[in-house]
């Protein structure tokens, strides 16, 4: 069996410490094959938060996969054009990490942009570049093995994903990446978690978010999600804080 965390939507400067200590004392207790963190893991995308966030990231000592969220694009328009990414260094083996778990693989997808043509820049684009290559890591699957796909933000929006914007080309990519063989689809960014089966023209595939370990919680307490994957079998335990 396979044990997987799902986790999103950190905010350091903005960070729950209580939460962070729950979760890292999940992690310690259960041990999971990995952790999979969907973005968001800083407020404004500040050295301090983002070597905050990496100290704790480290300490959790298991295997990560990181997707970067809107809130860890720096907000200087030269460096978010010309290098925007450039704050993640200490956790630079872990951005976008595909990870094999024998017959799991967890495949990133970028859904962030430096820049769109729409005004509000939080809001989530897949680019052509980005899906081929979670396309290529999924192509590589065995018949039988269960390919996730971990990106920031929803990429349907539904009442059943409680989304703000639609995430431009999301709707595409995960219609392509359900015919390519994807179980699920993992994100964050909208700090509530949720857990639905939705149609695309690819067929049906699978959608989960994580909650938020940082004060800006919503309907939904400090939460992440325990993934346990066995054979064909994939069962998803939404864990909130205090219940």
């Amino acid at each position: 069996m396979i044990r997987l965390f799902h986790v999103s939507d950190l905010h350091f400067g903005c960070e729950d410490r209580e939460a962070l200590d729950w979760f890292a004392d999940n992690v310690r207790s259960e041990r999971p094959d990995a952790v999979a963190v969907t973005g968001d893991l800083t407020m404004r995308a500040r050295r301090s938060e983002f070597a905050a966030a990496a100290r704790w990231l480290e300490e959790l000592a298991v295997p990560l996969t990181i997707e970067p969220g809107n809130h860890d694009l720096p907000w200087n328009p030269l460096t978010r054009l010309l290098r925007p990414y450039r704050r993640f260094h200490k956790l630079e083996r872990a951005l976008e990490r595909p990870i094999d778990l024998g017959h799991v693989r967890i495949v990133p997808l970028k859904s962030t942009a430096r820049a769109q043509a729409r005004l509000n820049w939080s809001w989530g684009f897949v680019g052509r570049s980005s899906l081929e290559a979670a396309l290529d890591e999924l192509g590589a699957l065995a018949k039988h093995d269960v390919g996730i796909v971990a990106t920031h933000h929803p990429l349907i929006d539904q009442n059943a994903l409680a989304s703000q914007g639609r995430t431009l080309r999301g709707p595409k990519a995960a219609a392509r990446l359900a015919k390519a063989g994807a179980r699920l689809i993992l994100s964050g960014h909208v700090h509530d978690p949720f857990d639905a089966v939705v149609e695309s023209e690819g067929g049906p595939i699978r959608m989960v978010g994580a909650g938020t370990l940082s004060q800006r919680t919503r309907d939904t307490p400090a939460s992440f999600n325990r993934i346990m994957i066995s054979g064909d079998s994939i069962e998803v335990d939404l864990r909130r804080m205090g219940a």
